[in-house]
């Protein structure tokens, strides 16, 4: 009897051990593709998360700009269509008046 549990105690002690190494073989590799992972990405053309937003607000600046200055032009352009119809109806009536003369 004593001899079985003798070797379920050293089955429990292997059975450890093999645990233990594997837990210390598993955080050898991810430590390993952490490193190699930052290494390909610190090859990699890439912009950082602060350069990223400036030029993202810079961007929603310019097209608020651009929507603005559209508004702008719009109504700069409703004010010369309406400058030439005002011509147009007094060149009409100048036409007209001549004619009569």
């Amino acid at each position: 009897m004593q001899s079985q549990n003798r070797l379920l105690d050293d089955l429990a002690k292997v059975a450890t051990s093999a645990m233990g190494t594997l837990s210390g073989m598993r955080e050898e590799v991810e430590a390993q593709f952490r490193q190699r992972f930052e290494r390909v990405l610190s090859q990699m053309d890439l912009v950082t998360r602060e350069e990223f937003d400036a030029v993202k607000a810079m961007a929603a600046k310019a097209r608020s700009e651009q929507e603005a200055l559209e508004a702008r032009l719009a109504a700069l352009e409703a004010q010369l269509a309406g400058k030439a119809e005002a011509t147009k109806g007094r060149a009409t009536k100048a036409k007209a008046t001549k004619s009569a003369d």
